[in-house]
């Protein structure tokens, strides 16, 4: 009885002792663990220094030999770490010292707020807590029962007075790779060195949280200019946030945000910290750049692909390439493209289709091949990227991050490069920031769990790296992109995702179109592949047309002509339609057509035939009605048709065409080579009105109505070859 007595006078004056201090009069030393500056011990160290916290670090710069923890159990030597970093102050009476993890921990309270709460505690001791039990499950009944909380102890965040503190780190001997939950699981089960440091556990997240298995628990929460995590069950603002087991990418996403990331009144706080500047105009002191092209089998506008890379704004003669072709039709592109540029390079090295290498081995070849030639920075960029910022390079290497990627996503869609997180598995999974981040609501430089397609490694990042894993690309059953990343995510070098300026797009690459492979193969991408086909095949006066100020011309009554396509697009149809060699005979018996009679026959090859009907009736429906909305106000076009067909005139074959009503309710014409150039004559006269349409330019259009009011004539082709487009539209 007694005895029981005198333990509750001892508690209550501990309690009492603690209730009297206050901030003021205690000083907090924050000390952690780490052997090496990666960049989760950066970003501890930037939390800290944000609150204005000196931090005590021990290790550094030793070897670790306290087992794989990610695998296994492991981190006695953390303890013998403290125990020898921390023993002048195992007598201090008026220190506070909190342990915490570095590499997966961020600080969100300054001293006061640590304090404090330490103090509404009323321990001498405090463990974090967890819901899960490691590494020993058989200790489970040892625990004492809580009413509201986490039961059992985690070892990533410990907070106590120093005495107290000494005193739990020397109870018995520990090695290096003994675990160190463990060894602090036995101090607090042992139930009388438990009442003598008058030791608890953080059961509510009062001052630390760990998210393993309690991630749901937490919310983002704006407090002026800093964004803290709150646990909305217990209701509290932890200041240790402990990203334990697989929660660390969970805690990259929320250190995206807190303390200083992206706010939603004032975005991104800290996207301007620690850039480098470079004085790109001296050659000298560029940094050499290896550039490694992986030219994906099947990619459209793959010629565009290489004018881009030949237009980043970067001194070639400090960017060697490393080039991987997939396939021989890719490798005339690229042999075009050196053939021009191969001399402006530090540096070509190739590795041709015929060398049969799989993607994994190639990756892992550009990466000893740039550390061979001893490169500054590594830029890994696949042929399915559009890469429209000429500056995207340099404006990378400005962020100083070791390994980050622009943003670049499929226009109208939400499949990009980057994921926002991860499954158990290591697969996609979709982040709460995700769509904000895709569709540039929220811009910044975000920490993602996986990137791919584009990136910039720094060299001695990508050195570092290969030390450690010397086929970085390979990992598993995972293909390259991905382990790579989960190499990187490993050995905890962030991967960094910028979307602050427009960088470019991505293409989808169709692998069955790549399966049956056609000539000029960019026409047929007009639906998937959006921009880039406009950009290459859309005359850049189209628009023009159809603003609302610009008038459309006329040159008959009823009779518009506009600019439509590019020579590139003229050419590869009368290529398409020529190569094809499936011209009619120009007889009125047609069995292509219902029926089998051609009023009016020409000599022609239909767009069926040639396997492009569908296309050119999207072209019709989301271009060209446009232009019969505007010159036919009134009549809404529904863009059908079954006659849609090339036609060849020569002064052998056939040269004219004799008056005739179209069976249409409007007809588009295109000219589809250079009157005087290519052939001489031709033209659409309109007999009712009197007037004739000739010399229309290559790649520009007629339209007119067809059927009652527009009856009219092919004017002779006196000389060369005419070549025109015609659709008869709703008929």
């Amino acid at each position: 009885m007694h005895g029981i007595i005198a333990i509750m006078l001892f508690v209550s004056v501990l309690q009492s002792f603690a209730q009297d201090h206050n901030p003021g009069e205690v000083k907090l030393l924050i000390v952690t663990v780490a052997t090496e500056q990666n960049d989760g011990y950066k970003r501890f160290m930037h939390t800290a220094k944000y609150f204005k916290h000196d931090v005590l670090v021990l290790g550094m710069n030793e070897k670790w030999l306290g087992g794989d923890l990610v695998n296994s159990v492991g981190g006695g030597q953390k303890v013998l770490f403290l125990q020898e970093g921390l023993r002048k102050y195992k007598d201090s009476e008026d220190l506070v010292i909190m342990f915490t993890d570095s590499y997966d921990v961020i600080l969100l309270g300054d001293t006061e707020n640590i304090l404090n709460k330490f103090f509404e505690l009323n321990a001498r001791m405090v463990f974090s807590a967890e819901n899960t039990l490691w590494p020993d499950k058989s200790l489970q009944s040892k625990y004492p029962v809580v009413q509201r909380g986490k039961r059992f102890l985690c070892s990533g965040g410990i907070i106590g007075y120093a005495k107290e503190f000494w005193k739990t780190i020397n109870q018995w001997k520990v090695s290096n790779t003994d675990d160190d939950q463990l060894y602090y699981t036995h101090v607090y089960l042992n139930a009388t060195l438990r009442t003598e440091l008058n030791a608890t556990l953080d059961h509510t997240s009062h001052i630390f949280h760990n998210l393993n298995f309690a991630k749901d628990e937490i919310d983002l929460e704006v407090q002026d200019k800093m964004m803290v995590i709150k646990n909305t069950k217990y209701d509290t603002i932890p200041p240790v946030i402990h990203g334990n087991g697989p929660s660390k990418f969970h805690l990259n996403y929320l250190a995206n945000y807190a303390p200083d990331g992206w706010h939603p009144d004032h975005g991104c706080q800290n996207c301007e910290d620690d850039q480098i500047i470079f004085e790109f105009e001296d050659e000298d002191s560029t940094p050499h750049v290896m550039m490694g092209i992986f030219v994906i089998e099947g990619t459209p506008f793959l010629s565009k692909f290489f004018e881009r890379i030949a237009n980043i704004s970067y001194a070639k003669s400090r960017i060697s390439l490393f080039i991987h072709i997939t396939d021989k039709v890719e490798e005339r592109t690229v042999s075009q493209f050196l053939m021009k540029y191969r001399s402006s390079y530090n540096n070509v090295h190739t590795i041709s289709y015929h060398d049969n290498i799989d993607d994994w081995t190639v990756r892992n070849s550009a990466v000893d091949h740039c550390l061979l030639i001893k490169c500054d920075y590594y830029f890994s960029i696949d042929s399915n990227v559009q890469l429209t910022n000429a500056n995207t390079l340099k404006y990378l290497m400005r962020k100083n991050k070791q390994i980050i990627a622009p943003l670049v996503k499929r226009p109208g869609k939400l499949w990009s490069n980057f994921w926002g997180a991860l499954n158990l598995d290591g697969f996609y999974a979709r982040s709460d920031d995700y769509m904000d981040i895709v569709n540039n609501e929220r811009i910044g430089v975000w920490n993602v769990p996986f990137i791919n397609s584009v990136y910039l490694v720094k060299g001695t990042t990508l050195k570092n790296l290969a030390e450690k894993v010397p086929q970085p690309y390979t990992y598993g059953n995972f293909d390259s992109d991905m382990a790579f990343c989960a190499n990187a995510r490993d050995k905890i070098l962030f991967l960094y995702l910028s979307n602050e300026a427009n960088f470019g797009r991505l293409l989808y690459i169709d692998e069955e179109k790549t399966k049956t492979r056609r000539i000029n193969a960019d026409l047929w991408e007009i639906e998937i592949n959006k921009p880039d086909w406009e950009e290459k095949y859309l005359h850049p006066d189209f628009w023009k047309a159809l603003e609302p100020d610009t008038k459309v011309q006329e040159q008959c009554t009823d009779v518009y002509t506009f600019p439509l396509m590019t020579d590139a697009f003229a050419d590869q149809l009368v290529g398409l339609a020529e190569n094809a060699n499936m011209w009619s005979n120009g007889k009125n018996e047609d069995p292509r057509i219902a029926g089998g009679y051609e009023n009016v026959p020409t000599v022609d090859v239909h767009t069926n035939q040639l396997g492009f009907e569908k296309e050119w009736l999207h072209l019709m429906k989301h271009y060209i009605t446009k232009i019969v909305d505007k010159v036919f106000p009134g009549y809404y076009s529904k863009a059908l048709s079954t006659m849609m067909f090339i036609v060849r005139y020569r002064p052998d074959e056939q040269s004219f065409l004799r008056p005739h009503h179209d069976s249409s309710t409007w007809t588009m014409n295109v000219a589809l080579n250079s009157q005087g150039i290519d052939y001489e004559g031709g033209g659409s006269n309109f007999i009712r009105q009197n007037c004739s349409a000739k010399n229309l330019p290559k790649g520009w259009a007629i339209i007119h109505p067809g059927r009652l009011t527009h009856y009219h004539e092919g004017l002779p082709t006196t000389k060369g070859t005419r070549y025109i487009f015609v659709s008869f539209m709703d008929p």
